[in-house]
């Protein structure tokens, strides 16, 4: 297909068309080390389902949820819950998402689920509107707050470039584990948004970032020594223009998609790929991923990588 026929196909149809074109598989080659073997793959990205769904299927081939969970854990949860939008407009992470992870964690026996954002808009409406907060009581969760600097402590980052120190949500250092789940998305001055943005939503001065290269600054906030155990990425609605919040639906391309990994320089990765067959975004345009490489926290060679692709 010529890419202006595409994306005309792409908003009549949604995901059959999505899953034509926008077939990640071919950008995530399995590698011949892509075996299933007990200990789980590198990378998994699933096609085609319900968020719940996907997921479920992804962290069955990660190893399943108890090698990252255990019982008696303290763990937190950091979706993008930055905007006061409603699910259709792709500027959060999909809530159906966010509960079935809530239940998985205390399936696997967590003694607590914590789940907060550092909102850009008013954090009582960007809870309730993106249908988060919901989500996450009915499914056994606590959501908090992270609104106010006394919710934060100051920790360094000794291999940061520029951002030496930072103040850090207390429901990431307190946890025991801390599971990442961004959405997918374009992004005005990152140019994407996905997992190492998101963690821009668990500091409290944001301001630095955008005044000391914020490209450098987001690839530094991953040098935090508490690291998620997983990095999931809601691709199941992807916000292909006039991010991060979106305008109108116009902006948002129905695309099924999930990817997990807990290299976040390699998840990373693979969602730009795959936005960039949506929405041209060459990888070398995120300049964050390449200087998170040249910190060694993961690798954007998926080819070298244990990667499942599975279309449901």
């Amino acid at each position: 297909m010529e890419r202006k026929f595409f994306l005309k196909t792409v908003a009549l149809t949604g995901v059959a068309a999505t899953l034509k074109m926008v077939d990640g598989f071919e950008l995530l080659a399995q590698s011949t080390k892509a075996t299933a073997v007990s200990g789980g793959y590198d990378l998994v990205a699933v096609m085609g389902g319900e968020p719940d769904i996907m997921f479920r299927r992804a962290i069955a081939e990660m190893g399943g949820i108890g090698k990252y969970v255990k019982p008696g854990n303290k763990v937190t949860i950091k979706p993008n819950i930055g905007w006061d939008r409603v699910p259709e407009l792709a500027a959060n992470t999909n809530p159906v998402l966010v509960s079935e992870i809530v239940k998985q964690c205390l399936k696997a026996g967590a003694k607590e689920v914590i789940v907060f954002d550092h909102t850009c808009d008013d954090w009582r409406m960007c809870y309730k509107n993106s249908g988060i907060e919901d989500a996450v009581i009915a499914a056994g969760g606590k959501i908090i707050p992270g609104h106010d600097e006394s919710y934060y402590r100051e920790v360094n980052l000794p291999h940061a470039v520029n951002l030496k120190t930072a103040k850090i949500h207390q429901a990431i250092l307190d946890s025991d584990v801390w599971i990442n789940v961004p959405i997918l998305k374009n992004h005005g001055g990152a140019k994407m948004s996905i997992s190492m943005k998101n963690l821009m939503g668990i500091v409290w001065d944001r301001r630095y970032f955008h005044s000391h290269n914020l490209q450098q600054c987001i690839a530094d906030c991953s040098t935090l020594d508490k690291k998620p155990v997983l990095n999931v990425v809601d691709a199941y609605r992807l916000l292909k223009s006039n991010g991060p919040q979106g305008k109108t639906e116009a902006d948002v391309v129905i695309s099924k998609g999930l990817f997990i990994s807990t290299d976040i320089v390699a998840v990373d990765t693979a969602a730009t790929k795959f936005f960039n067959q949506v929405s041209e975004m060459p990888l070398e345009s995120v300049e964050y991923i390449g200087k998170a490489e040249a910190l060694k926290l993961g690798t954007t060679q998926l080819d070298k990588l244990n990667v499942k692709r599975i279309k449901i």
